[in-house]
């Protein structure tokens, strides 16, 4: 179960004043998860009691969230986090990782992929937008169960726009083995690691060869390998080029 104590905090980061969800919107889509679980949230409706049962909007965040069973707990705050108006909130982004650090176990619809290290890539990759937009693209697919050709296309076109960035070249991924050994160097790595790399690229180049550009069947066991070892690259070169 979810700890009141990390539900007191959640509520309050969430709820904050200043950058949290105001109190029609706590009551809107508290009702809504109620509707979808059928339980009954103690305040499913704004403006909240004025007899001062209900201090504040935080307040009424926590209890409603405490309804209900831990897995829809850990399902509402992952997804109250992922709202865009928290899009660069550092409080919520850190609350997020706990909880799904802490409490991934009760996560009834994970996806198999490392969700720690995609939103960290994804943080790194600010910056980098025309690689951000079709990394989001390959997630998406991800997430929707769209395993299909497209998806590791998107992968391997994201990776190819971020080192052509970071590089200053427009060759295609199996050229720039070379260069991207001697950036590895350049950047304080060491030999070994710029051969380790090296070879990874050429190895997901060839994956993708043998079956992205020539055979449309994708192996699905082997996507969550794929996404990762992507998102690896991608946060180590963005890394060494600050």
């Amino acid at each position: 179960m979810i700890p009141n104590t990390f539900i007191e905090i959640a509520g309050e980061i969430l709820g904050d004043t200043n950058f949290g969800l105001s109190g029609s919107e706590i009551a809107t889509k508290l009702s809504a998860y109620g509707f979808d679980f059928n339980i009954s949230v103690p305040y499913p409706k704004s403006p909240f009691p004025s007899d001062g049962s209900v201090p504040n909007k935080r307040f009424a965040l926590k209890r409603n969230i405490e309804a209900f069973k831990p897995e829809q707990q850990f399902k509402i705050i992952k997804e109250l986090c992922e709202l865009d108006k928290f899009k660069g909130n550092l409080n919520v982004k850190d609350l997020k990782l706990k909880l799904i650090t802490r409490f991934g176990h009760l996560n009834t619809e994970s996806d198999s992929v490392n969700e720690i290290l995609i939103d960290e890539t994804k943080h790194w990759l600010h910056g980098y937008s025309d690689s951000l937009k079709v990394y989001e693209s390959a997630l998406e697919k991800l997430k929707n169960g769209i395993f299909e050709r497209n998806l590791l296309d998107d992968l391997r076109l994201s990776l190819e726009l971020l080192v052509k960035k970071i590089l200053n070249n427009g060759k295609s991924l199996e050229n720039q083995l070379s260069d991207l050994g001697t950036f590895i160097t350049k950047n304080n790595g060491s030999k070994e690691l710029g051969n380790m790399f090296q070879k990874l690229v050429e190895y997901f180049t060839k994956y993708q060869n043998s079956y992205v550009k020539h055979n449309n069947k994708v192996i699905e066991e082997e996507i969550e390998f794929i996404f990762e070892i992507t998102s690896s690259f991608m946060k180590h070169f963005i890394r060494m080029n600050k």
